[in-house]
């Protein structure tokens, strides 16, 4: 089995939100499998997570927008034009656009061109993540370059793309995986070959943790000066539910101590207001983006772990944050909400508890219970802890995806044997 030499596109390089794909790019890396990266976007993250900084593959940033560099589109097109599967490509971006008249559409099929036009050819292999944008490109440069191509799905890419769209490329790719069982469910129903969607989770790489769980002291919201620490790590965006979050801390008993502690990127203007009309924004400390190594540390110190992601109108969710499976594997219990693969991870009273989405008055009360119940907190972090090592390593996921790449298993250069010979170093 020939090993593949990869082009994986992404939708931006580096990204803090997208740990997950740097963790695979190094397992890739660490498997001895030649790659490079295309990215759509140049970076706009202020700080890099330290992972970063241990890829060493070549990043090619293809053109944003076609008016910032017309003579390159121009000059790929000249030359991609000759090949023998343009023409096809053509036919199927402009069937696509007739569908999809969008500017971002346009884009797609221009980056394709340069991509095409600039790639290496011992490039045997194009794999996407995201099964929107970075999966059109890669199938239109795919098409052209007459190579075959794969991908990796994730939340927001499946569930707001139409399905004419990933249909015709579930059609068109050698396999795709996902990082979720409702994902699978989902593609699956919309393939011809059911059997070319599989299950991947991202897991976690377990020697960047800390193996023995901290002493956490058993606060239970009695004492002024010993609150309990909530901590929460998302974006501030609608899915993640922010908004529905603080109402619930504003529902919480006057009496009980507590402190909410934020991580994560975007604006927190309007959160803060909430939080300050709401009169609870003495007890919220919001700390902005922080690398993988500060997230693990905030879970270390923090008491109790809270999420409230919820379905947004245009279908945008979140699949299987690899924050709960951060937190869980520091030993914190998680309050969290019953929708897409949450429940994959996190059994209600078992590791955690579960509630509706939107619904603050749910959120109180589970919080609250925690809150007030140190113990219980303390017995659902330690099976957490026990389940994500149990279920979610990142080694028996790259050992696959690295098999899908011609990684043969009894190579001794295989994924699982090489990474687990390289711990993650700071």
């Amino acid at each position: 089995m020939t090993r593949d030499n990869l082009a994986i596109v992404v939708k931006g390089y580096p990204r803090l939100s997208e740990t997950f794909i740097a963790q695979e790019i190094l397992g890739i890396q660490q498997a001895d499998i030649p790659y490079r990266i295309v990215s759509l976007r140049h970076p706009t993250d202020k700080k890099r997570h330290p992972i970063h900084e241990r890829i060493t593959a070549d990043v090619d940033y293809l053109p944003e927008y076609v008016y910032q560099e017309p003579l390159r589109v121009l000059r790929s097109w000249l030359k991609v034009r000759k090949l023998r599967g343009y023409r096809r490509a053509f036919g199927i971006w402009w069937q696509d656009y007739r569908r999809d008249r969008t500017t971002n559409r346009a884009r797609r099929f221009a980056q394709a061109i340069v991509m095409a036009a600039e790639l290496p050819d011992d490039v045997t292999r194009i794999y996407a993540h995201f099964l929107h944008t970075p999966a059109s490109v890669a199938r239109y440069c795919a098409i052209m370059r007459a190579i075959p191509w794969s991908c990796s799905a994730h939340a927001k890419d499946i569930y707001t793309s139409a399905d004419w769209d990933m249909r015709e490329k579930l059609r068109d790719m050698d396999w795709l995986v996902t990082c979720t069982k409702a994902n699978v469910e989902h593609l699956r129903g919309l393939a011809e070959d059911p059997a070319k969607v599989n299950l991947l989770y991202h897991g976690l790489d377990f020697s960047r943790f800390p193996e023995k769980l901290p002493d956490r002291e058993m606060h239970d919201g009695s004492t002024p000066d010993k609150p309990v620490t909530i901590l929460s790590v998302g974006r501030l965006v609608g899915k993640k539910g922010y908004d529905d979050l603080l109402h619930a801390l504003a529902k919480l008993p006057k009496g009980l101590a507590w402190r909410f502690v934020h991580i994560g990127g975007g604006s927190s203007d309007k959160y803060r207001k909430l939080a300050a009309e709401l009169g609870i924004s003495g007890n919220c400390d919001w700390q902005g983006p922080r690398d993988q190594k500060e997230v693990i540390a905030a879970c270390q110190t923090a008491d109790l772990f809270v999420l409230a992601s919820r379905i947004e109108q245009d279908g945008d969710r979140d699949g299987l944050p690899n924050v709960l499976m951060e937190a869980q594997l520091c030993g914190l219990a998680a309050v969290s909400t019953a929708i897409s693969a949450i429940p994959e991870l996190i059994e209600n009273g078992v590791n955690g508890l579960l509630v509706a989405q939107r619904n603050p008055d749910e959120l109180a009360t589970a919080l609250q219970t925690l809150i007030m119940d140190p113990k219980r907190r303390d017995q659902m972090g330690r099976k957490g802890n026990e389940i994500v090592r149990r279920d979610f390593s990142f080694y028996s996921g790259m050992k696959d995806l690295a098999q899908r790449f011609g990684v043969a298993d009894s190579d001794p250069q295989n994924a699982s044997s090489s990474l687990s010979q390289k711990p993650a170093a700071e």
